[in-house]
């Protein structure tokens, strides 16, 4: 018999009002499981423009990771099967080849709004 190991990865639907133009970050799905090798892509889509997005993972007991900042860039160490792109009120980050590790609460944070004031 061959077993095939699942897991969860929890994407946590989280909105963030900021005090530039009360623009809100929704996230999905809210959550979803998928096996490893598979792929992921969490979208997160903001009421108004905002000039990039940064994303995280929590894992339990654990304070939150910074993975991929100014949309696209990785944070030093983070492996490069996660990437990031989108503009404007749309953005998506995404998974490739997905391990174990990666189980846990993956967040957008929105960079500053624009037009700056």
């Amino acid at each position: 018999l061959t077993y095939q190991l699942q897991f969860s990865i929890l994407v946590v639907l989280h909105q963030v009002h900021v005090s530039r133009g009360d623009s809100i970050v929704n996230q999905s799905p809210s959550s979803k499981s998928v096996l490893p090798g598979e792929s992921i892509t969490i979208t997160c889509k903001t009421s108004t423009s905002v000039y990039n997005m940064h994303f995280y993972r929590q894992q339990p007991g654990q304070a939150p990771q910074l993975l991929m900042y100014s949309t696209s860039r990785l944070f030093s160490g983070v492996p490069n099967r996660f990437s990031g792109r989108g503009s404007g009120t749309d953005y998506s980050f995404t998974i490739s080849n997905v391990q174990t590790e990666d189980a846990g609460y993956y967040y957008c944070q929105q960079g500053f709004t624009f037009p700056h004031s």
